[in-house]
């Protein structure tokens, strides 16, 4: 019998597999589509971005409103993501032992400078927060839970490429997977050395970069094989972030990550542990 051809029972199993596949991962496409910047969408909004027509996504907004990881929004017709995605994800951050030991340092990082601090952790592609401390002041630079970047410029990004090989951070930035506006061979290889000074210095910036109004300084959090495992981000207002004070932040969140990676028992890369040889 042929491949994907229904038996004599009428079975398709092959095809009935890959239109459950497709079923999935466009359902996984709409939920994607939410993000912290466009948290509520309506459904030409997300058909646009999916590339799926306005009543398949309204059928797939059926289902994923019924399983509670979609709802709609209060007097609105627009969509956001439901409380069952929260109880999907609690499993996984509830394991995450650097979200848990982080937490205190990051409290105490947000009282010390009295700006918002928070624990990002590397998708691959993208530098997501995991956990946030925000700032008491009333005008403030938060990053909700679930924030996700991918913008060359963000500090968080910047620490983990700098961790990379060469080869792995230039493939991301030229590939696309990373946004960098204006990249040309230059500016690459001015990039690539700006993350090999970061790396020395032990923190990165974004000195409004990615958005005129914001700053963003963060530092690498090392697990026990020496490897990057997170970063802490501090991220403020500018105006009350002058250039004269920038190290003084890069020092503050340095001196946090470096604590976060004590307490996970890590050390930095190169470093000698009482059972190396």
């Amino acid at each position: 019998m042929a491949d994907n051809q229904p038996d004599k029972n009428g079975d398709d199993t092959g095809v009935g597999e890959n239109r459950g596949i497709s079923v999935l991962q466009n359902g996984i496409s709409v939920l994607l589509s939410f993000s912290a910047e466009e948290p509520q969408l309506g459904v030409t909004d997300i058909a646009a971005r999916v590339g799926l027509h306005k009543s398949t996504v309204s059928r797939i907004l059926a289902t994923l409103q019924q399983a509670g990881l979609v709802e709609r929004a209060a007097d609105s017709r627009r969509f956001q993501l439901g409380l069952g995605v929260i109880a999907m994800a609690g499993p996984l951050l509830a394991d995450l032992d650097v979200r848990r030991v982080a937490h205190p340092v990051l409290r105490e990082l947000s009282r010390r400078t009295e700006e918002t601090a928070a624990l990002m952790l590397w998708n691959g592609s993208e530098a997501v927060c995991v956990e946030q401390v925000p700032s008491r002041h009333e005008v403030k630079h938060t990053t909700p839970l679930g924030t996700r970047y991918n913008t060359a410029a963000s500090s968080s990004v910047q620490v983990f490429l700098a961790q990379l090989p060469a080869y792995t951070a230039r493939a991301l930035l030229t590939n696309g997977t990373l946004v960098f506006p204006g990249l040309d061979d230059a500016a690459l290889e001015a990039y690539l050395t700006r993350l090999d000074e970061s790396h020395e210095q032990g923190y990165a910036t974004n000195y409004g970069e990615t958005s005129l109004q914001e700053v963003g300084v963060a530092a690498p959090v090392f697990d026990h094989r020496g490897e990057v495992a997170a970063a802490v981000l501090a991220s403020a207002p500018r105006f009350r972030v002058s250039p004269e004070q920038l190290p003084v932040l890069g020092e503050a969140v340095r001196a946090a990550a470096d604590q976060v990676t004590r307490r996970l028992g890590g050390h930095g890369p190169g470093a000698t542990t009482a059972t190396d040889s």
